[in-house]
């Protein structure tokens, strides 16, 4: 796994306070827009590799994503 991908799943692993204060660190730390970084998440969500470093926060997010599509 690349740097940026670790540091997406780092971000991911943090609990936020106020709105916005999210996509300000993905804006500044990661250089990306809040967009894209979404897209590279749910990317990492599918990648073994993700789920070997940090098994804890990518079957939280796999369980949200699943979630949210059936709720479609």
């Amino acid at each position: 796994m690349s740097e940026r991908d670790l540091a997406v799943l780092a971000v991911e692993r943090r609990s936020w306070t106020g709105p916005g204060a999210k996509e300000r660190v993905i804006r500044e730390r990661l250089g990306i827009s809040p967009t894209r970084y979404y897209q590279l998440l749910n990317a990492l969500l599918d990648d073994p590799r993700a789920l070997a470093h940090d098994p804890v926060t990518v079957n939280r997010l796999r369980r949200l994503r699943e979630r949210r599509r059936t709720r479609r």
